[in-house]
């Protein structure tokens, strides 16, 4: 059996098709997104939605209904600064790439925002839209909430969803601890640069880097229990320019994903002693710089099990399991710090599983198809949890 907000939104599919498709061949990066916030801006205004922009965080936030209890609704919308190569006749041409899925993300919350104003004279309370830039960068939901976006007026529970490349359309995913924290840091390197063919006259800050690198991953092989969750990579390892000149700097950056606050502060503390002594064995100067400290994903339990209820409603043919529990991360954990939140994952995979990539893959595909299911748990879940408290 399929509800009739499920039916709605299948309804609108070459709606939210186009929608996302032109998100998809305009992706910009961080918290400045202004041809995407002018697309979010004009559908809200074609809907008849109140919205408001929040300048310094270049967040909009919509309302629908009013009074009573307030149920946040949150999309992030920024890409990635990579070349697309997935070959779809909608790519992007500009550099970037929403090889995340936030166009998908972004087209459902407007989705959903259409569904509700419909329904609006339905609404018991007060459902906020949040379209929030910066994810990738970690920025966004600590810039919205700095902005406000939980006040006027207040929120009291928030909900928010991921896709999926690798999870097939009609299966939804979520549970207790949905994402990792991650700590990811800047390593700069400052030796003394020479010719390559008088290395003695010299101190080679990538032979140091090297070292440290190895080093990082004994942490994770040789100090770790194996039954404990952590990984630590390292993404990124820049120095020189020519092959006969041994250079001045040398940087490495990478990522600490951890569940446990107590492991974490232990690993962080590991990276620092190990960094440092290598730097300091090899006569290199170091500096290290942290570029991001965002806490794990904790979902209430409780609200959990509203919003799987409230979606089993929509289709009885769905997949929905508590196993959402991955090492990715995601600054939505600064909102679920503050008020009880629930962060669930829905399939948007190809057909043809063989042809199935991660995300943050040049190459990654999604199925538009995933559309009218994310719009219409959007809208079911903040429908029937004002219902349930008002």
């Amino acid at each position: 059996m399929t509800h009739q907000i499920l039916e709605e939104a299948r309804a609108m599919q070459t709606e939210l098709t186009e929608w996302r498709h032109t998100l998809h061949q305009i992706p910009e990066l961080g918290l400045y997104l202004p041809q995407t916030t002018a697309f979010i801006k004009e559908k809200l205004t074609e809907m008849g939605i109140t919205f408001q922009e929040y300048e310094n965080s270049s967040c909009i936030t919509a309302t629908l209904g009013s009074g009573g209890k307030c149920f946040l609704l949150r999309s992030d919308m920024d890409a990635l600064p990579m070349e697309e190569e997935s070959g779809e006749s909608f790519a992007s041409t500009n550099g970037n790439m929403h090889s995340c899925g936030h166009d998908l993300h972004a087209s459902v919350l407007l989705g959903a925002a259409k569904l509700l104003k419909t329904h609006e004279q339905e609404i018991k309370g007060t459902v906020k839209l949040l379209f929030q830039p910066g994810e990738e960068t970690f920025e966004g939901a600590k810039a919205a909430i700095d902005a406000g976006i939980l006040e006027n007026p207040r929120v009291d529970a928030a909900f928010a969803m991921h896709v999926a490349s690798i999870l097939p359309n009609n299966i939804i995913i979520y549970g207790s601890y949905p994402m990792a924290a991650v700590y990811g840091f800047r390593i700069k390197l400052t030796g003394s640069g020479t010719h390559g063919s008088t290395p003695q006259l010299g101190i080679d800050p990538i032979n140091t880097g090297v070292h440290i690198y190895l080093a990082l991953q004994e942490l994770i092989a040789r100090e770790m229990n194996p039954s404990e969750e952590a990984t630590l990579t390292i993404g990124r390892f820049h120095a020189g320019s020519v092959s006969n000149v041994i250079p001045e700097r040398a940087v490495l950056e990478g990522t600490l994903r951890t569940f446990k606050p107590e492991l974490r502060e232990k690993m962080i503390g590991r990276i620092r002693e190990t960094i440092t002594s290598i730097a300091s064995a090899y006569r290199t100067n170091v500096e290290i710089e942290v570029l991001s400290d965002v806490p794990p994903v904790v979902c209430d339990d409780t609200l959990n099990i509203e919003m799987v209820e409230a979606i089993q409603e929509l289709d009885d043919t769905l997949g929905i399991y508590p196993k959402y529990h991955v090492m990715g991360s995601e600054d939505f954990a600064f909102i679920a710090e503050k008020v009880p939140s629930s962060y669930f994952c829905f399939g948007a995979g190809l057909l043809d599983r063989t042809k199935w990539l991660g995300q943050h893959n040049p190459k990654v595909r999604f199925i538009d198809e995933a559309l009218p299911l994310g719009a219409a748990v959007y809208a079911k879940t903040a429908l029937d949890w004002l219902n349930n408290h008002a």
